[in-house]
C-alpha cells in the first residue's frame, strides 16, 4: 500500500559573498554589518590582501564574530557552521592551523574600529526608560571577571592574580564600558591590565560624552577630579559618595539634601537611608550618599533622584549577559595581548549586533520596554539563524527572525528584587555567609520600599534670607557633630590672614591623631577646598591674596655666612615665620633640606627662634649683634 505524503515548498532569498567570500557571513545578523562595511573598515585600517586568497579577510572577520556566538566549540566546527548553510556552494575546509593564521593575519584594529562604528546609543528618544527628562541616561562600571588562559605571554601582559594563599585562578582582564541603562546597550568599552584602575580607563571614554548624557556610576567613581572631568564634557552625574566622606556644607534645600563643591564644581549632595520590606517578611535598610549636578530641588526632588540611582544596575545585567549568557562562564581562547584584544573587540561588536536586534524589534511595537527583551532569546535565535537562513520560512521584514522571537516570547514586567552580593568564584568550594549581612542570601521580591532623606545643618545659613516670607518654614534641621573640614574652616577664620601649620590646627579642632590630620589637610588643598601657600601651610582660598602678614621681599645676602644671611632674613620681618623654603632663595642656596638641617641646629643652640614646626623667627627678647661671632659656630 504506497502512502502519500504531503509536500510544499517555500521560496527564500538568501544573499551571500561570491566565491570564496561565501562563509563571509553572520545569518540574519549580517544586516547590521553589511559586507560593504567590513570592506570600507578593512580598507580603512590597511587590511586588505593585494591577492585574492582562499580565506579572505573579510571571511576572517566574519569568522571572529562567529567565534563569539559559540564559544564552546573549536575552531573546525565553528567553520561547519558558517558553511552549514550553503547548499550548492563550492566551499573550502581550511584546517584549524590555516584559521589561526587568519586570525593572527587579521589582527586587531579592524575589529576595533568595527567596534566604533557600530557601538553608540540605541534607543530613539520616546523610547521607554531611555531618558531622564531631557538627558540618556549612562553609566559607568568595571568589570574585572572574564579570564584569559594562563599562559607566560598573558601573564606578562596582565599580571597574575596574587593571593595570600599565592598565585591563584587565572589571569583577568579589567573591562570598562559606558553603558546605556535604558537598552544596555554599549556607547564605548576599554579594556586591558588590572593593575590600571577603574577610573583610568573611563578617562578614555570620557570623549564620548555631551551634554544629552546623565552618567551614573557607584563608589568607585566619585574622586573629585574624576567628576570635574565629567561635568567639564557638558554632562551631568548622579554618583554615589563613600559613607566616610563628608562635605561642607554650604545651602541646605527643602527636601533634605545640600549644596557643596567638589573642586571647581557646583554639586548637591544627597543622603537618603532606604526601607525595603520583602515579600517574606524580612526589611533591610541601607543608606545611600550621592551627589549630583542637578542642583534645582523643585525639578529634580531628592527622592527621585535616589529612584533613579538604581537604574545603574543595568550595567550589572549587561556584564551578566556579556560574561555567562554569550561567554558561558568559559575562558577566552587567545595566548597573547594581540589575539585578546581582537576576540575581546569581536565579543563587544556581537554584544552590540543583538542589541541592535532586540531594540529594533521592541521599538516595532510602541510602549514595549526594552527590559522585556530576552537576550538568551536573541542569541539563540541569531545561532539558529547561521544554519537555517537559506530556508527561513515566514520571515518579518522588519523585525527578521530574531525580532519575531523575541516578541513572541517577551519577558514580563520588571520587578522589584533584592539579595546579597556573593563572590560567585571563592577561593575555597565551601562559601560562608558574612555574619554582617544583612540581605537575604537568594533573590527576594520587594513588597515596598521606603526612602528617607536626612536633613543636614547648613554651615552657612544664608539660604534662610532667599526665602520668601509665603513659603512655609523649613523644620529645624537635626542635630549633627560638624566634620573635620567644616571645624577647621571655623579655626581658619578666627584669625584671618594667619599661616597655619597642621599641627596648630589638630590642636585647634581637637584632632586625635596629627599625622592622619596633616594628611586630610594635603588632601582638601587639592580639592581646591584650602589653600596651601607652602609647605605645611594652609590658609583660606579668600585669603590666598598676600595681605598684610604676608612678609616682604628678603633681602639678598651676598659674601655674608650662612648664618649672618639666616639672621638678616629673619630680621627683615621679626613678626614673621620663616621657612627654610623662604629663606633659601635670598642665600642663593638649592639644597633646602640642608638648610632646614641647619636652622634645627641654630634653634636648638638658641641661635634663633622656633615659633611652630619648620618655621623660625629671630630671638624675641635679646639679638644676637652682640655675641662674637666666634660663638655664633662656623658654617
Amino acid at each position: 500500500m504506497h502512502r502519500q505524503f504531503a509536500v510544499s515548498t517555500f521560496p527564500a532569498t538568501f544573499t551571500v559573498g561570491e566565491g570564496v567570500l561565501a562563509p563571509g557571513h553572520l545569518g540574519e545578523l549580517t544586516k547590521y554589518v553589511p559586507f560593504e562595511l567590513v570592506d570600507a573598515v578593512l580598507e580603512e585600517t590597511g587590511t586588505v590582501e593585494r591577492r585574492r586568497r582562499i580565506l579572505p579577510s573579510r571571511v576572517g572577520v566574519y569568522f571572529v564574530l562567529a567565534l563569539g556566538l559559540f564559544p564552546h566549540l573549536g575552531y573546525a566546527k565553528v567553520w561547519s557552521k558558517l558553511v552549514a548553510g550553503l547548499p550548492g556552494f563550492l566551499v573550502v575546509t581550511p584546517s584549524e592551523k590555516a584559521l589561526r593564521d587568519l586570525r593572527r593575519r587579521l589582527g586587531a584594529t579592524p575589529l576595533k574600529a568595527l567596534f566604533e562604528v557600530v557601538a553608540g546609543p540605541l534607543a530613539q528618544p520616546r523610547t521607554p526608560g531611555v531618558r531622564y527628562r531631557r538627558w540618556r541616561t549612562v553609566a559607568f562600571d568595571g568589570c574585572s571577571s572574564i579570564k584569559v588562559p594562563d599562559g607566560e605571554r598573558n601573564y606578562a601582559w596582565l599580571g597574575r592574580v596574587r593571593h595570600r594563599l599565592g598565585i591563584v585562578g587565572y589571569p583577568t582582564l579589567r573591562l570598562m564600558s559606558l553603558v546605556e541603562t535604558g537598552t544596555r546597550g554599549l556607547l564605548g568599552a576599554a579594556f586591558g591590565p588590572k593593575r590600571h584602575g577603574e577610573n583610568h580607563y573611563a578617562r578614555q571614554l570620557l570623549h564620548l560624552l555631551n551634554e544629552d548624557f546623565l552618567v551614573l556610576a557607584d563608589r568607585g567613581f566619585d574622586d573629585g577630579k574624576f567628576l570635574g572631568e565629567v561635568a567639564d564634557t557638558g554632562a551631568q552625574f548622579l554618583v554615589r559618595l563613600s559613607s566616610t566622606r563628608r562635605l561642607p556644607t554650604q545651602d541646605r534645600l527643602p527636601d533634605g539634601s545640600y549644596l557643596t563643591r567638589i573642586r571647581h564644581v557646583a554639586v548637591r549632595v544627597i543622603d537618603a537611608e532606604i526601607t525595603a520590606s520583602c515579600a517574606d517578611g524580612s526589611t533591610v535598610r541601607d543608606g545611600y550618599r550621592l551627589v549630583t549636578t542637578l542642583l534645582d530641588a523643585s525639578l529634580d526632588p531628592a527622592e527621585r533622584l535616589v529612584r533613579l540611582y538604581h537604574e545603574r544596575w543595568e550595567i550589572e545585567s549587561a556584564y551578566y549577559a556579556l560574561r555567562h549568557t554569550l561567554l558561558q562562564g568559559h575562558v577566552l581562547r587567545s595566548g597573547d595581548q594581540v589575539g585578546l584584544e581582537q576576540e575581546m573587540w569581536a565579543l563587544l561588536t556581537l554584544y552590540q549586533l543583538l542589541r541592535t536586534a532586540m531594540i529594533d524589534a521592541v521599538e516595532s511595537r510602541a510602549g514595549t520596554d526594552p527590559d522585556r527583551a530576552s537576550f538568551t532569546v536573541a542569541l539563540e535565535a541569531a545561532r539558529d539563524q547561521i544554519l537555517i537562513a537559506p530556508t527561513t520560512l515566514n520571515e518579518d521584514p522588519l523585525v527578521g527572525r530574531i525580532g519575531q522571537a523575541i516578541l513572541t516570547q517577551l519577558l514580563p514586567a520588571r520587578r522589584m528584587r533584592i539579595s546579597a552580593r556573593r563572590v560567585k568564584c571563592p577561593l575555597s568550594r565551601y562559601g560562608y555567609a558574612i555574619p554582617t549581612e544583612r540581605r537575604p542570601l537568594s533573590s527576594s521580591r520587594v513588597g515596598s520600599l521606603v526612602i528617607a532623606i536626612h536633613s543636614t545643618r547648613p554651615t552657612t545659613p544664608a539660604f534662610l534670607s532667599h526665602r520668601h516670607p509665603s513659603q512655609t518654614p523649613l523644620p529645624p534641621p537635626n542635630p549633627s557633630e560638624p566634620s573635620l573640614l567644616d571645624r577647621a574652616f571655623a579655626v581658619l577664620r578666627s584669625e584671618p590672614g594667619r599661616r597655619w601649620g597642621p599641627r596648630e590646627l589638630a590642636k585647634a579642632v581637637n584632632a586625635d591623631n596629627v599625622h592622619s590630620y596633616a594628611v586630610l589637610l594635603a588632601r582638601w588643598a587639592r580639592n581646591g577646598l584650602i589653600h596651601k601657600p607652602q609647605t605645611g601651610v594652609y590658609m583660606l582660598l579668600d585669603e590666598a591674596a598676600p595681605t598684610a602678614a604676608s612678609p616682604p621681599p628678603p633681602p639678598r645676602t651676598q659674601g655674608a655666612s650662612q648664618l649672618q644671611g639666616t639672621l638678616a632674613v629673619l630680621r627683615s620681618a621679626p613678626d614673621y615665620s620663616w621657612t627654610p623654603h623662604e629663606v633659601a632663595p635670598a642665600l642663593g642656596i638649592t639644597n633646602v633640606n640642608s638648610l632646614n638641617t641647619q636652622m634645627a641646629k641654630w634653634a636648638r643652640k638658641g641661635l634663633i627662634y622656633r615659633t611652630r614646626r619648620g618655621a623660625y623667627a629671630a630671638r624675641p627678647s635679646h639679638s644676637l649683634d652682640h655675641q662674637p661671632l666666634t660663638c655664633l659656630g662656623a658654617r
